[in-house]
């Protein structure tokens, strides 16, 4: 990492007027107060580097250039580099490290370091910084760029960051007369005149190829200097590509490759032999003839170098690769060949030997694969990088050199992979696990059915995968038919469970028992789903493949074994991480932070939802965006943070709502209702909850329903809906006689306490915290708890009171649980008890508890109403609290209380606390 302030000397720029003076306005404005950002983007080699370096010369305010931090990307390790280059001592730059984790931001450290210093800060390489540093300067940049410039430079081929307003300059390749300029001051060798224009040709204006000529140039005649057309063959231009290559996931990598070699003359043909060291280009760099690859051939053979169908549409997504689906090429062709020049002869050959037959089988032709009429035009894929690999991924080398066909996966018969129902499947596998990512979930749906039956018979076990994740489709959309008739192996065309598609999930035992488990959960006939499920846990629970641990996990939570799901989906991150794959990783996130969820695990589930929202949105992948925002409005719900949960909510429902994830909108609208419901709203909680826990095109989802009825009772009864809460509860009680969710009896004993049913209400709530005890989950304990104490209290049992209010105040506060803390608080001081919290200074200290907590109501604007829903008394009894409140304190409105209360507490609003 990088950080000085000046550079040593001013490297020499070529054909950068325009953008050198770009910058220096940047630098200007600056120095004037008016902070703004540039993006600066271009390919490996094009000079990023040595113009952020002029520009930190050439400033007229104090300039930095730091670099990409090397090795791993270690959290927060760029806003570390960043601070320490402008930090005087190293514990001033652990200082303000500190002030940009919390709430200062970048803006906050920045400020700490340099107060009111106008700084031209250049970030070089963004893309390979980490992401905790990237987020937080996206935040910095889109609220308060403060007066500072910003030049940020990352490779193309990366979606630059999304600041409104600012310029994105993109460098080009240089001019002839700007070429000659680099390639003469470059070189210390004499050249001819017909060599250096020869050499000028070949690279053709690339400044990073041309300085790489130059040094091979200058190293002596044994390097070359005689043989011209060696001058810029695919070896150099790997070196000058070699940290895109490196930075490449690997499947992506292995897929590049496959292009690549596809797209080479064959062995065998009369054609130049490409793996015998000779170039392949006698003209421009990039003009060499490359014969047309077909998507669909690629596809074919992904698995056998173990790589995965969205690997190629990642690249067509990030632009690596171009053109119409049957004829890619590479949209940068120096790319092409610095790919090829990682590859040794024997390599290149097995490559070529692969590749051969399925090209072969229409690649480049665009017959024989029926895929036009599906893609309607055409083109290529373009959805961005998607959320499932198909295949789990190996540990492999990252580098395209490295492709090789593991001795364990020998090629799939020629007949197999020339089929066009396998290539069209295998194309529509991609395109519906890329819809699943982003687009309707119903769309993909039904592509991802069509992928089952068109690989049914060629590739049984594609098939299975793409039954699975039709599934998911269906169940991310709360449609249980449509998610059993994807486990049946219900294709297009009929397909049936009789098929050969069914055949194989028979084969494997861990297919059957998941297929039989939730066929029999979706119909609710769950005494026949425990068994299968169950060996699915015990079976995949602790396998290393991160798709058998997703299904584990999702068999798991189906059973209502939070905790099992919280263990199998961590062992799934874990893996996916050290496997590099990258692609399920936003997935895995979404699991593993709903089963944290489900187990009351809130705050760690936040955790993995926040990692889990970068990722997605880094990748591009809407729907699981919106589930994690979901999960954080509902973790946002517990803590009391109601502006939180608003935020989160919207951006959630945004996307499900267009999209289909009736799932996500269950969870999102659930999580406002229970912060309605935490800040006394319970008639407008439990209107938002009927439609919820009801049947029909207007309920929520179907696996949710019984999660949100004891919330919808509880607000339906501080309500006065009693009569729509006994109906939920009666259905609710059939639902936990099934034993699938150990909360479910403590929340039924529960639900009987506040609707007043047979027997004491006492005993109810006594019977609820004894299952509390065996469920695990503290928050749910510490509901039912307050809920007892309010209960006692109301009924003047006030010493009885105390107990259960003063366990569920320390249990919120242990779990962060600000809003609902502050009610036990509240009724606990209303008993009379002793209650640990701050003092009520001046005027609000001569009133009683209860007054105080009604006069603090009252100044935050609440209505007398509204006061008796939180405080679970009746109109009556606020009006008569506050005339006394009003004749204590010697006022006569409640606009005179809540001015009084401001001067005396200095918060008004907070005064009941």
């Amino acid at each position: 990492m990088s950080g000085a302030p000046k550079v040593a000397a001013a490297p020499r720029l070529y054909d950068r007027t325009s953008e050198l003076a770009t910058v220096a306005a940047l630098s200007a404005r600056a120095a004037e107060g008016a902070g703004s950002v540039l993006l600066l983007t271009g390919r490996p080699g094009i000079g990023r580097t040595a113009l952020l370096d002029r520009a930190v010369r050439d400033s007229r305010v104090r300039a930095h250039r730091v670099a990409a931090p090397t090795g791993n990307r270690v959290p927060w390790s760029g806003v570390r580099a960043l601070l320490s280059a402008l930090a005087p001592t190293p514990s001033a730059a652990r200082r303000a490290l500190r002030t940009a984790r919390g709430t200062g931001g970048v803006p906050g450290a920045l400020e700490a370091l340099c107060p009111g210093e106008p700084l031209l800060l250049c970030l070089d390489d963004l893309h390979r910084w980490d992401a905790y540093s990237r987020t937080s300067l996206d935040v910095a940049w889109r609220g308060n760029p403060g007066p500072w410039a910003w030049v940020v430079s990352f490779a193309a081929y990366h979606r630059p960051p999304d600041v409104p307003g600012a310029r994105l300059l993109s460098l080009g390749r240089l001019s002839r007369a700007g070429a000659g300029a680099l390639l003469d001051d470059r070189c210390r060798a004499s050249l001819t005149t017909s060599f250096r224009s020869r050499l000028l040709d070949e690279a053709a204006g690339h400044p990073g190829v041309l300085a790489a000529a130059a040094a091979r140039v200058s190293a002596g005649p044994e390097r070359g200097v005689g043989r011209p057309d060696t001058l810029t063959d695919d070896a150099l231009l790997s070196e000058v590509y070699r940290g895109l290559l490196d930075s490449l996931p690997a499947e992506c990598g292995r897929v590049l490759t496959l292009v690549a070699v596809a797209g080479e003359p064959r062995p065998g043909t009369g054609e130049p032999d490409p793996a015998a060291g000779r170039p392949t280009a006698t003209g421009p760099v990039g003009a060499d003839a490359v014969r047309p690859v077909g998507a669909d051939a690629v596809l074919a053979v992904t698995r056998a170098v173990r790589a995965s169908p969205e690997a190629l549409d990642r690249l067509v997504a990030d632009g690596f690769l171009c053109g119409p689906r049957e004829a890619l090429r590479f949209e940068d062709p120096l790319l092409r060949r610095a790919v090829l020049g990682t590859l040794p002869p024997p390599r290149r050959r097995e490559l070529h030997a692969l590749v051969a037959p399925s090209a072969g089988a229409g690649a480049g032709t665009g017959t024989g694969t029926g895929t036009e009429a599906v893609e309607g035009n055409g083109t290529a894929p373009h959805s961005p990088v998607t959320p499932e690999d198909p295949r789990a991924l190996s540990s492999a080398p990252r580098t395209p050199a490295d492709v090789r066909v593991p001795p364990d996966a020998p090629p799939a018969p020629e007949a197999v992979r020339a089929r066009p129902d396998v290539l069209r499947g295998r194309a529509e596998l991609a395109r519906g696990v890329a819809g699943l990512g982003d687009g309707p979930v119903g769309d993909a749906h039904q592509v991802l059915l069509l992928a089952s039956s068109l690989l049914r018979e060629g590739a049984p076990e594609d098939a299975a995968e793409a039954r699975f994740l039709a599934m998911e489709a269906a169940w991310a959309a709360g449609d249980p038919e449509a998610c059993a008739t994807a486990l049946r192996g219900g294709g297009l065309d009929g397909e049936h469970p009789g098929s050969s598609a069914c055949a194989t999930a028979e084969a494997d035992p861990a297919e059957r028992d998941f297929r039989e488990g939730m066929c029999a959960a979706l119909g609710a006939r769950l005494q026949d789903a425990h068994a299968p499920l169950a060996r699915v846990v015990a079976r995949d629970g602790t396998s290393g493949e991160p798709r058998r641990l997703v299904r584990a996990g999702a068999a798991a939570l189906v059973l209502g074994d939070a905790p099992t799901a919280v263990r199998v989906h961590t062992r799934a991150l874990a893996t996916v991480r050290a496997t590099a794959g990258s692609t399920l990783l936003p997935r895995v996130l979404e699991h593993l932070a709903y089963a944290e969820l489900r187990a009351g695990q809130h705050e760690r589930a936040a955790a993995h939802a926040r990692d889990g929202l970068r990722t997605a949105e880094l990748a591009g992948q809407r729907n699981p965006a919106a589930h994690q925002h979901a999960i954080l409005a509902l973790a946002a719900s517990v803590r009391g943070d109601a502006q939180a949960v608003v935020e989160h909510a919207d951006r959630a429902l945004r996307t499900a709502r267009a999209h289909g994830l009736v799932q996500a909108t269950t969870l999102a609208e659930w999580a406002i209702a229970r912060a309605e419901l935490a800040g006394g709203l319970a008639a407008q909680a439990a209107a938002r909850l009927a439609p919820l826990v009801g049947r029909g095109p207007r309920g929520g989802h179907f696996a949710l329903r019984m999660l949100v009825v004891p919330c919808f009772v509880e607000a339906a009864c501080a309500a006065g809906r009693e009569a729509d809460a006994g109906t939920a509860a009666e259905e609710f009680a059939v639902w936990a006689g099934f034993g699938l969710d150990p909360q479910a009896p403590a929340q039924l004993a529960r639900c009987r306490a506040l609707l007043a049913g047979t027997g004491d209400p006492a005993d109810w709530y006594r019977e609820a915290v004894r299952h509390h005890e065996d469920s695990g989950n503290d928050f749910e304990r510490a509901r039912t708890l307050l809920a007892y104490g309010k209960w006692l209290r109301r009924r003047r049992r006030l010493v009885e009171a105390r107990g259960p209010l003063g366990d569920a105040l320390v249990t919120f506060e242990r779990a962060a649980a600000g809003v609902w803390a502050d009610q036990a608080r509240a009724e606990l001081r209303a008993t009379g008890g002793p209650v640990r919290g701050r003092a009520v200074p001046g005027a609000a200290g001569e009133l009683t508890p209860q007054q105080q907590r009604i006069a603090g109501l009252v100044a935050a604007g609440a209505t007398n109403h509204e006061i008796a829903d939180r405080l679970s008394v009746s109109p009556r009894t606020v009006d008569h609290h506050l005339r006394n409140v009003f004749a204590r304190l010697g006022v006569r409105s409640r606009v005179e209380l809540s001015g009084l209360l401001s001067r005396t507490t200095g918060d008004g609003h907070r005064s009941d606390r």
